[in-house]
């Protein structure tokens, strides 16, 4: 049972790592889309992989299970800050703050779900995760190189950083009670269809422009890899390992973003930011050096 466990937990680590690379390796098609509005690309992405994770439900054969009133809190959540808020403020911190800076500050969100996470569930928080989550924040930072803030960019780079927090916190609950890829389906089918109300209300149909091809390809793939295909596995990772210990890969993002910057060229890889990609990786290693908690439950029924 303990070898199970075991392996349950190693997949589990094997898939939010790979959701957490997606999101920070995506950052170069996310900037194909500058020239088109931004609720109504998220409102496009969003029914992508709505679609796309409801028919990996059907195909498989699984219940699709009905929000309930409990539920919804937490989808709102997930949507209005992990999902379209997160968003909103990515793209105006950036008028006020340097992407160094926001990457910086989205780097202290492990630790913060270090911290809160335990706290939420009447607990104490886990010096590896806490002690991990310190390390990877040490990293990115580094990694980043600090950068730099003007007027409210500050505040701004702070709400990039809690909105990040609430898109895991905000699901915990509700994929305890409707799984992985049902939360992360609705909370799709939920972010679709407010970005695209918010769209019209705000704008009519003329904020719904044409794209372009380049523009139609970027927004298929992070409706694909960076939403149905993160998202399932971001928050499977959450449910096995637990928020504050799934919090440390936090961390690969920006180190993803490293990486696909210099396979694109458009980046020099420096001694310090290798050495900041270490620091991000000795953090993950220490904070997923504690065993999961179903582990420790199933090694204290052994031995009783």
């Amino acid at each position: 049972m303990q070898l199970e466990t075991t392996f349950r937990a190693g997949h589990a680590v094997g898939l939010a790592a790979f959701a957490s690379v997606l999101v920070g390796a995506s950052v170069p098609v996310t900037g194909l889309l500058d020239g088109y509005p931004v609720l109504p690309a998220q409102a496009i992405r969003y029914g992508i992989g709505a679609v796309l994770l409801l028919g990996w439900l059907l195909m498989t054969g699984r219940r699709v299970a009905v929000p309930t009133a409990k539920d919804l809190v937490g989808l709102g959540v997930m949507v209005g800050f992990g999902m379209l808020g997160f968003n909103a403020a990515i793209l105006a911190g950036q008028r006020y703050a340097t992407p160094g800076f926001i990457a910086a500050m989205l780097g202290a969100s492990p630790l913060v779900l270090a911290v809160a996470a335990p706290a939420l569930r009447g607990g104490r928080p886990s010096p590896y995760a806490v002690v991990g989550a310190t390390v990877v924040g040490l990293g990115v930072v580094v990694l980043s190189g600090g950068g730099s803030w003007h007027g409210p960019g500050l505040a701004l780079a702070l709400l990039v950083m809690a909105c990040e927090v609430a898109f895991t916190l905000g699901g915990v609950g509700v994929v305890a009670r409707l799984g992985a890829v049902t939360a992360s389906m609705w909370s799709c089918v939920l972010a679709a269809v407010a970005g695209a109300v918010l769209t019209t209300v705000l704008g009519g149909t003329r904020a719904w422009p044409t794209p372009t091809s380049t523009e139609v390809a970027a927004i298929v793939v992070l409706g694909t890899l960076v939403t149905a295909v993160a998202f399932g596995c971001w928050y499977t990772g959450v449910s096995v390992l637990g928020a504050d210990r799934a919090g440390v890969l936090v961390g690969l993002m920006p180190v993803a973003g490293l990486v696909a910057a210099v396979v694109l060229g458009r980046q020099q890889l420096t001694l310090v930011a290798a050495g900041g990609a270490l620091l991000v990786a000795t953090g993950c290693a220490l904070g997923l050096a504690q065993p999961p908690r179903a582990m420790r439950s199933t090694s204290s029924a052994s031995s009783s």
